[in-house]
């Protein structure tokens, strides 16, 4: 127990690095997925893959019914029910990005087949959205998180936990929304095909903005809020 205390000491006095830390060490595992560098996954089959995704947007479900809830109680002023549904929609994003890494990195893609221009157009606007906020909200979550584990609600207060959980918040509801909004449409409207990995996380993280900078400046911008 004093191990474990001695651990949330350090981790409180120091929010931003354990941000930083946590957030280069997802990106790492993601990315490298996607870029094809990580190959330790299991092999899966074209069965697995699609038992994968109906997985995946199901803990997805889970994950935004769970993070509605966090909004509801934190606007009743019920705290304690409020850390426990977001730590339980962190939690499930964890289990979300398990599946899914192993999806991609031991399967692989699809694309969407059988939908009208329009449908389809506004399919890769959705999902483009849906994976950039996901790249962009990483630091902002595990910042709200770590200093909520680490932090009383009287000391919350203090910080502008408020601040950053309203925007991790919202882009992650849009985030989950979206990415259910697409499963639906790829694996209950209209058909997929499988495909060879194009890594579009890769070319968005790299042609958007240089991951580095986004990284930086939002790391900037949290330590705005260790000062406030």
């Amino acid at each position: 127990m004093a191990v474990v205390n001695e651990i949330r000491k350090g981790v409180k006095a120091r929010p931003l690095a354990v941000t930083t830390v946590l957030s280069v060490i997802g990106y790492v595992f993601v990315i490298g997925t996607f870029a094809g560098v990580l190959d330790f996954y299991p092999e899966l089959s074209a069965e697995q893959v699609r038992l994968s995704a109906h997985i995946i947007a199901f803990i997805n479900t889970l994950a935004l019914a769970a993070l509605l809830a966090g909004v509801y109680f934190v606007k009743n002023n019920e705290y304690r029910k409020h850390r426990a549904a977001m730590l339980t929609a962190f939690t499930l994003i964890l289990a979300f990005l398990v599946v899914y890494l192993t999806k991609v990195g031991g399967g692989f893609e699809r694309e969407i087949v059988g939908a009208p221009s329009l449908v389809y157009g506004a399919y890769l606007v959705m999902l483009a959205v849906h994976i950039l906020l996901s790249i962009v909200s990483v630091p902002v979550v595990i910042y709200a998180v770590v200093l909520g584990l680490t932090h009383s609600f009287a000391e919350l207060k203090g910080t502008r936990k408020a601040l950053v959980g309203r925007i991790a918040g919202g882009a992650w509801i849009l985030s989950l929304a979206l990415g259910i909004i697409t499963y639906l449409l790829l694996n209950h409207i209209y058909g997929a095909q499988p495909r060879e990995p194009r890594g579009e996380l890769l070319v968005l993280a790299a042609g958007t903005a240089p991951l580095r900078v986004v990284v930086h400046r939002i790391a900037n911008w949290l330590a705005g809020s260790e000062s406030a």
